[in-house]
C-alpha cells in the first residue's frame, strides 16, 4: 500500500459515485450505438439476403439494446448518494440489475441453442447466406468482441458484477454470429449438424455465466460475509491499531463493488469516552484506507469482553447511585468536596472512583476517619465493588 493509494482515496471519496457512473456510462454507450449500429445493419441486409439467420441475429443485436439502457439506467440510481429512503446509498441497484442481465443470459443462452436445433429441421433457411451475410457476421464478431474485453476491463476496474454481466451479452452476440458462420460453413461442406452441437455447447457455456452472476448477486442480497481470507485482512488491521486489545462480533457484508463492516472493539476498561471513541475511529479510519473494498466501518468500544463477563444492564444508573451515596455520607463535611465520581460498570459491578482536591488530604486521625467512611459505605451496598479515592493537585 504505497503512499499514492492513500491520496488516491481521499482525493476520490467525495466524487466516487459520479466517477464510476461516468466510466459505466462511457463504456455502456459506446456499446449501444455498436449495437443499435449492428442490429440495423442485419435486418437490413437479412431482409434482403432472404437470410433468416441474418435476421434473426440482427433482433438479438436490438435486444443487447435493451440490457446496456438496463445498465445506464441501474448505474445512474445506483451511483445516487444516501438519502431518507435508502440510508445506506443506493449500491444494491446494481444488484438487482445484476440479477435480471444474469437472468436474460441463461434466456438467451437457451435462444442460441433453440435456434440452431431449429435451423437443423429447416436447412433450406440457410442454404443461401450470400457473401454479404457472411462478412457482416465477421464484422459483428470482430466489433462484439472488442466490447466484451473493453467492458470486462472497466468492469474489473471497478469492481462491477453489472457491467461483467453486461460483457457476457455483447459476447452472446459475437457468439451467436459463430454459430450461424459455423453453421453456414458446416452447410456448406455438407455437415448440418455442425451448428447444433456448436450451439448447444455455447449456450451450456453461456448459462454457467448467467447462472454464476446471478448466484453471487443473490448471496449479496441477502448479506453474505465477505470471503474467509478478505475477512482475515480486515482482522489483521483492526488488531494492529494501538489500543486495540482484541475483536469480536466482527460482520462484514457487500453493497455493490463495496464492503460495509461492523466490528466490536475490546479497550482498557479504564479509557476516558474520548479516548475510546478516538481508537475506534483509528480502526474505521486504518480500514476505509488500507483495505481496497471496505467503504464504512462501524465501530462498538467494548471496556471488556461482553460474551464473557457478567453483563451490566441491571446495574442502577449514575442518579440513583450518587442519590444512594450521598445519602450515606450525609453529615459527612468531606463529602461536599467531591470534584468528580466516575463510574467504571465492570463484569456485573460498579466501580466507583472520588476525585477529591489536594487540600482535603487527611492530616489528622479524624479526617483520616471521614475519609474511611467514604469508601467504607462500598461494603454496605452489593452492586457496588470498590471505593477509591484520588487526590487532585492541579486545581
Amino acid at each position: 500500500m504505497g503512499g499514492h493509494h492513500h491520496h488516491h482515496h481521499h482525493h476520490d471519496l467525495p466524487e466516487r459515485g459520479d466517477s464510476r457512473y461516468g466510466e459505466i456510462r462511457r463504456v455502456t454507450l459506446i456499446g449501444s450505438a455498436l449495437d443499435l449500429t449492428l442490429g440495423v445493419l442485419k435486418i437490413l441486409f437479412g431482409w434482403m439476403a432472404n437470410s433468416q439467420a441474418l435476421i434473426a441475429d440482427g433482433v438479438h443485436s436490438l435486444s443487447d439494446l435493451a440490457t446496456d439502457f438496463m445498465v445506464l439506467f441501474a448505474a445512474k440510481h445506483g451511483s445516487k448518494e444516501a438519502d431518507e429512503d435508502h440510508p445506506y446509498g443506493h449500491g444494491r441497484f446494481e444488484t438487482v440489475a445484476t440479477v435480471a442481465l444474469g437472468s436474460a443470459l441463461i434466456l438467451v443462452a437457451a435462444g442460441i441453442a433453440w435456434d440452431a436445433v431449429d435451423r437443423l429441421f429447416h436447412p433450406e433457411g440457410l442454404l443461401q447466406p450470400g457473401l454479404w451475410a457472411l462478412a457482416i457476421a465477421v464484422f459483428s464478431v470482430f466489433s462484439k468482441e472488442w466490447i466484451f474485453h473493453y467492458t470486462m476491463r472497466v468492469a474489473r476496474k471497478l469492481n462491477s458484477n453489472m457491467l461483467k454481466a453486461n460483457a457476457w451479452h455483447s459476447r452472446t452476440d459475437a457468439i451467436s454470429s459463430v454459430v450461424v458462420v459455423i453453421g453456414v460453413g458446416g452447410t456448406m461442406a455438407g455437415l448440418e449438424y455442425l451448428d447444433a452441437i456448436a450451439a448447444v455447447l455455447v449456450g451450456v457455456m453461456v448459462a454457467k455465466i448467467g447462472w454464476d452472476l446471478v448466484w453471487q448477486s443473490l448471496h449479496e442480497l441477502v448479506d453474505t460475509a465477505l470471503d474467509p481470507e478478505r475477512v482475515e485482512v480486515i482482522k489483521k488491521e483492526i488488531l494492529s491499531v494501538g489500543g486495540v486489545r482484541e475483536l469480536h462480533l466482527l460482520r462484514t457484508r457487500r453493497m455493490g463493488g463495496e464492503a460495509l463492516v461492523d466490528v466490536h472493539v475490546l479497550v482498557d476498561p479504564k479509557l476516558s469516552v474520548s479516548e475510546g471513541h478516538y481508537i475506534g475511529e483509528k480502526v474505521r479510519r486504518r480500514l476505509i484506507r488500507e483495505v481496497d473494498e471496505v467503504a464504512d466501518v462501524m465501530v462498538h468500544i467494548d471496556p471488556e469482553d461482553d460474551e464473557q463477563m457478567a453483563p451490566s444492564l441491571h446495574l442502577p444508573n449514575r442518579a440513583s447511585v450518587e442519590g444512594w451515596l450521598h445519602e450515606q455520607w450525609q453529615g459527612l463535611k468531606i463529602a461536599s468536596s467531591i470534584c468528580r465520581l466516575t463510574l467504571h460498570y465492570l463484569d456485573g459491578k460498579i466501580e466507583v472512583e472520588l476525585c477529591l482536591p489536594a487540600e482535603a488530604m487527611p492530616s489528622s486521625d479524624e479526617e483520616r476517619r471521614e475519609i474511611d467512611r467514604l469508601t467504607g459505605v462500598a461494603e454496605k451496598m452489593e452492586e457496588i465493588r470498590k471505593i477509591e479515592i484520588f487526590f487532585n493537585s492541579a486545581q
